[in-house]
């Protein structure tokens, strides 16, 4: 067996968007692009506020599942961290970072993600390179290799 081969064994493919579902946050079905050229996944949000939780910092945020308004969902997390982030046109901005559950293929796992504003790209999540390792294969030749939900089922 080649040394690809054995790496790769075990490892869920997916094509270079995906369906997938953040479970903690009430998304289930949300549109994300599989990028293994971003170190750190992305999640857009429509809003966000800086709050206090027992003394820890907290942040409020909204997400929508569709452009539809009434699909807005109010969530909160503790923030696990600030970062600066270099976006892909080189500009660095300071970013706060939440863990979320991430539910892909039937599979779950933690990720660390930062919230931003992706309004006007195509996908509302962005799933990075630290988020994926150990545990996809990227084909970029495919898309929605695990399948799309039912359009009903989408609010």
């Amino acid at each position: 067996m080649s040394e690809t081969a054995s790496a790769s064994a075990g490892l869920m493919v997916v094509g270079w968007r995906e369906w997938l579902g953040l479970p903690a946050l009430g998304m289930r079905y949300l549109k994300a692009k599989v990028d293994t050229g971003a170190r750190s996944s992305a999640l857009h949000v429509e809003w966000h506020e800086l709050m206090l939780e027992r003394g820890a910092p907290w942040v409020r945020f909204a997400l929508r599942s569709s452009s539809v308004a009434s699909s807005e969902r109010i969530c909160e997390a503790a923030i696990l961290d600030r970062r600066e982030v270099t976006d892909s046109g080189g500009h660095r901005t300071e970013r706060i970072f939440i863990e979320t559950e991430v539910e892909l293929g039937g599979r779950r796992w933690r990720i660390e993600t930062n919230l931003t504003n992706r309004r006007g790209m195509l996908f509302p999540m962005l799933l990075g390179r630290t988020a994926m390792a150990g545990r996809l294969l990227v084909d970029p030749s495919l898309s929605y290799v695990l399948g799309e939900p039912d359009p009903a089922e989408i609010p």
